[in-house]
């Protein structure tokens, strides 16, 4: 698929929103994580950001509250027509709800080489465990993403030397 190609570009408008709600969950403390569902006629049907620390709720990442609330505004928990998009490789509970959900297309920004069980660490959309199967398209405005949690995860060592440094007497 080239730059210029009209499914790229959609995928980019959709992966540039969910970098811009990922940007708020950053400014608000939360691992900045953003997610975008659309359905078959490209519309916005959810959004949802990183909440946990915000929501003190283990389960708040950006796709479980995407696909809630998609689920309450189709009325169906059936997501099989819908495209998620979401900036970093879901994690094994986000990657199970996606399949629980029976999201027709994943398209993410960055692998995550710790917890990402779509294709890095795991694969649990092709794992025998799996009762659904979709596609999934990955590396999409992959540098943005990249650079974003790795700028955000920066900033906080940062603060966290700087506090160290005044409760040791600035030194």
């Amino acid at each position: 698929m080239t730059i210029d190609h009209p499914i790229y570009l959609t995928h980019c408008k959709w992966m540039s929103r969910a970098l811009e709600l990922a940007q708020a969950a950053g400014e608000a403390g939360e691992v900045p994580v953003g997610a975008v569902i659309v359905d078959s006629n490209d519309r916005l049907i959810a959004e949802g950001n990183n909440r946990k620390e915000r929501d003190r709720d283990p389960t708040a990442h950006a796709e479980i509250l995407a696909i809630r609330a998609a689920g309450k505004a189709l009325q169906n928990w059936h997501l099989n027509r819908c495209t998620l998009y979401v900036t970093l490789e879901p994690c094994p509970m986000c990657a199970g709800a996606i399949v629980q959900a029976r999201i027709r297309l994943l398209v993410y920004g960055v692998d995550d080489p710790k917890t990402g069980t779509i294709r890095t660490v795991g694969n649990i959309p092709d794992s025998a465990c799996s009762n659904h199967r979709l596609s999934v398209v990955g590396g999409i405005l992959e540098s943005a993403c990249r650079h974003q949690l790795q700028s955000w995860f920066a900033q906080k060592r940062q603060s966290r030397s700087e506090i160290l440094r005044e409760e040791n007497g600035g030194t």
